[in-house]
């Protein structure tokens, strides 16, 4: 089945750009979106999702599903069945609903990383056997801007409001819990995995495990020049936060070269779950 924009179907290949230029209505959303003053995001209420993980929730009604992931290339072919498979199987979209695709995020990155992605992303998405509604193309060009001939993407992080399903610009001081393990799944190479349980509305980490990361010592010596240009695939246009983040979940793989044994013994995982004042708080450890 197609990959559809407004009840027509989508031709590929194209760019993102020829894309929204032959369906206004998602020219027009993108405006939109890229014109959203950023909001902040505390840590109430919040599910956060990192790289190569997914979440799947809907309101307590039952009324709709969302799935919310951070795709970087790694797998897109094995990932996008994970995510039409993971909300199919919550919400029974064939009585009644569609199923909704809304792809934000890249820029124009000198080696066309996010064109690459935006690429694979739609391809995917075509190809799977359900009719599968694009609403929301907010990438690569569309998703740019210019400064001193350099680019950076303009939104940065993106937020859904599961009860309304409105999704909007947001920026998160809290990226956890256990933000440092779960980084260190993905630059250790994990694949994408789903991290909540919506029956039980647990947050469930591990049980992981990754080989000793090469050279940990010698990147961390590094300064802050050395680790964007050689850990990151866009130097220029990262985050603010970026370096203290790498740096922070290196020396978090230098404590833990084999997670197995020092933070799920037993190979049991870390389940959290939201307090009465809707932040997480630990319902199991390790061994317990």
């Amino acid at each position: 089945m197609p990959l559809l924009v407004d009840g027509r179907r989508v031709r590929l290949p194209q760019s993102a750009g020829d894309l929204v230029r032959a369906h206004p209505l998602l020219e027009e959303r993108a405006r939109l979106l890229r014109g959203q003053s950023v909001q902040q995001v505390g840590p109430q209420g919040l599910l956060y999702v990192q790289q190569r993980e997914l979440a799947v929730t809907s309101p307590k009604d039952g009324n709709g599903a969302t799935c919310l992931t951070h795709c970087d290339g790694s797998d897109t072919k094995a990932e996008v069945p994970l995510i039409v498979n993971a909300i199919k199987s919550f919400s029974d979209h064939t009585q009644c609903g569609r199923l909704e695709v809304h792809l934000m995020g890249g820029f124009n990155d000198d080696r066309q990383l996010s064109q690459k992605l935006t690429h694979q992303l739609l391809s995917e998405f075509d190809r799977q056997e359900d009719d599968i509604h694009l609403v929301t193309l907010c990438v690569t060009e569309l998703n740019d801007r210019e400064e001193n001939e350099s680019h950076f993407p303009i939104i940065y992080g993106i937020a859904v409001n599961i009860k309304t399903a409105e999704i909007y610009r947001a920026s998160f001081q809290d990226r956890g819990p256990e933000e440092e393990l779960r980084a260190a799944r993905a630059l250790t190479g994990g694949p994408m995995i789903s991290i909540y349980d919506a029956k039980t509305e647990q947050l469930r980490i591990g049980p992981y495990s990754w080989t000793p990361f090469p050279h940990v010592d010698f990147w961390l010596q590094q300064d802050d020049k050395q680790i964007l240009e050689n850990l990151s695939t866009s130097p220029l246009a990262e985050p603010p936060h970026f370096v203290e983040h790498i740096r922070s979940t290196l020396m978090f793989l230098k404590k833990h070269p084999s997670p197995a044994n020092t933070l799920f013994p037993g190979n049991k995982a870390l389940l959290y779950k939201k307090n009465k004042d809707g932040l997480w708080e630990k319902i199991s450890s390790p061994g317990s």
